[in-house]
């Protein structure tokens, strides 16, 4: 993977974008195994791993669109 290239900022930057593609994978069905292979989940476990005050973890993410999802038919 290219992470390595990637800051902090453009990591930041791309926050709402990472999380729109763990919306729509997870309102396609994927499973936890298939969500943890992903570019999004691995650039969302960064962002919370170096500033984790700021950032949830994705599996924290994971849970809280699920809740959603199931609360309110589609997010």
């Amino acid at each position: 993977m290219t992470t390595a290239s990637l800051s902090i900022g453009e990591l930041e930057a791309n926050y709402a974008l990472y999380c729109k593609a763990l919306k729509i994978l997870i309102r396609q069905g994927k499973s936890s195994a298939e969500l943890h292979r992903t570019i999004c989940w691995h650039r969302l476990g960064l962002l919370h791993r170096s500033l984790p005050r700021q950032y949830k973890s994705p599996e924290r993410l994971m849970l809280m669109i699920q809740a959603d999802l199931s609360n309110n038919g589609s997010v």
